[in-house]
């Protein structure tokens, strides 16, 4: 007796070949906005998986979030100056909301440029998936929910109109981005885990794991229980975390260490094929413990289902290594990676 799949599962993607009189404003919205992950009409190079892998340098990531996350800081700074007030907690709310998208969305142009120029991995054997069709509404949601509910309830939990930019604890940043990243994905290991793990739980993540060759649209693409854990639940048990540590996290540095986090979860599904880690002060730390990742890890992650997988990190591999969940490195191993043949992030 054959097994129908539901019709929802699918990830057939042809959504961007038809007649765009047939396109919602759904469709339209990927189109205007550029944020396509590959173009139609450019080739994507493709290596095989002995082929030696070029390096990007982590010092160019922090360079492109820092300078990213700083400019609406900067801002909202001179509007200080200017009026002798501060924003009030709504005025900062659309203000930073619009900022997080708007470097969203540069940051998946890059990503896509990078892409036609490195390839992917994986990519002598299957292409990368795309947008589904039974999935564009869902997709255009996330992304739009998640740009929106992180800002509302940062601007909630630790807004003060009282207290400027020029507040921020600078002496603090550094190590409140190193340890955001690790608690964070303290938090999303085992949340991740036991997803996988028990039964009851895998039909909360499995729409994620329809897609095994990701982009970065399909970062959020999941069922409504996981998309409410990773906007708002994961990153709130993180900075009650640090605040139960003692660590100031007030608005702004907490915007910072949002940025740090979405550029990982996006670079973190587009697959590009490049070695290179989610950016992070404490990295030099993370190597001590031979944890941490790179995008391979959690691409690797997609290709494996229920009970089959390992690599449940995101943001480092510090928690897979400590309990023994790391899985073996196919195209980015050490012999396997060309320190000579530097990529760079650009800007623009």
């Amino acid at each position: 007796m054959s097994i129908q799949r539901n019709p929802k599962d699918s990830m057939k993607s042809t959504w961007r070949h038809l007649d765009k009189s047939e396109w919602s404003i759904f469709h339209w919205s990927y189109e205007l906005l550029g944020i396509h992950p590959q173009r139609l009409d450019k080739e994507v190079p493709v290596h095989s998986k002995s082929e030696k892998v070029p390096w990007l340098s982590e010092l160019h990531l922090h360079r492109w979030v820092l300078t990213h996350a700083l400019l609406p800081l900067f801002i909202h700074h001179v509007y200080c100056e200017y009026t002798g007030k501060n924003l009030s907690p709504l005025g900062a709310f659309f203000f930073y909301s619009v900022a997080f998208k708007l470097i969203a969305i540069h940051e998946l142009h890059v990503l896509r440029r990078l892409g036609h120029f490195l390839g992917f991995l994986d990519g002598d054997e299957h292409v990368r998936d795309g947008v589904p069709d039974i999935g564009v509404y869902k997709v255009f949601q996330s992304l739009v929910t998640t740009s929106t509910f992180r800002p509302i309830f940062t601007v909630f939990f630790s807004y003060r109109a009282s207290l400027g930019p020029s507040s921020i604890s600078w002496a603090w940043l550094p190590l409140e981005i190193g340890l955001y990243g690790i608690i964070l994905d303290f938090w999303f290991y085992w949340y991740h885990r036991v997803m996988h793990e028990f039964d009851g739980l895998w039909k909360y993540h499995r729409t994620h794991h329809l897609t095994k060759h990701p982009n970065p649209l399909l970062t959020l693409y999941a069922d409504t229980e996981q998309e409410f854990f990773d906007i708002a639940g994961i990153p709130l048990m993180t900075y009650f975390t640090m605040k139960f540590m003692g660590m100031p996290m007030g608005f702004y540095e907490w915007w910072v260490c949002h940025q740090y986090v979405v550029f990982a979860e996006l670079a973190g599904h587009s697959g590009l094929r490049v070695v290179t880690n989610p950016p992070n002060t404490l990295t030099w730390l993370l190597k001590m413990f031979d944890a941490e990742l790179v995008i391979e890890d959690h691409d690797i992650h997609h290709r494996k289902g229920w009970k089959k997988s390992a690599n449940y990190g995101k943001q480092t591999r510090l928690w897979d290594r400590m309990f023994g969940t790391c899985g073996e490195r196919i195209e980015c191993y050490k012999e396997n990676i060309d320190y000579d043949q530097k990529i760079s992030m650009p800007w623009f």
